[in-house]
C-alpha cells in the first residue's frame, strides 16, 4: 500500500499531465478553422474553433446602401453559424482528449 505522500505526489503528477494536455488541446483548437455562411454564401466568416474571428468575406452584390440592414443581419447570422461550428469542433476535440485520460463518465473538463 502506498503512503499518503506517494498518493499525493501521484495525484499532483496526474494533475500536471491533465493540465499539459488541456493546454495542448486549447492550442490545437486555435489552429482549427471553421467557416460560417449566410445568405447562400454571400457572407462568410472564418473563425478558430476557440471562436476567434479570422476573416469576413462579403459578396460585392451586397454593397448597395439599400442593402445595409440585410448585410448586417447576414454578418450576424454567418458569425453565429461559425460559432456553432466552432463549438461543435471544440466539444469533439475535448471529448477525444477526455477519452484518453480514462476519466469516469460525467466528469467534465475543463475544471478550475
Amino acid at each position: 500500500m502506498k503512503s499518503m505522500e506517494e498518493m499525493i505526489q501521484a495525484a499532483q503528477k496526474a494533475a500536471e499531465t491533465i493540465q499539459k494536455q488541456m493546454n495542448e488541446a486549447q492550442g490545437r483548437l486555435d489552429q482549427i478553422e471553421v467557416e460560417g455562411v449566410a445568405g447562400g454564401g454571400l457572407v462568410k466568416i472564418r473563425c478558430s474553433a476557440k471562436g476567434r474571428v479570422i476573416g469576413v468575406a462579403i459578396d460585392d452584390s451586397l454593397l448597395a446602401p439599400a442593402e445595409k440592414g440585410i448585410l448586417e443581419d447576414l454578418v450576424a447570422a454567418a458569425f453565429n453559424d461559425a460559432r456553432a461550428r466552432a463549438d461543435a469542433v471544440s466539444a469533439d476535440e475535448m471529448g477525444k482528449m477526455q477519452q484518453g485520460l480514462g476519466l469516469p463518465p460525467g466528469f467534465n473538463l475543463p475544471f478550475s
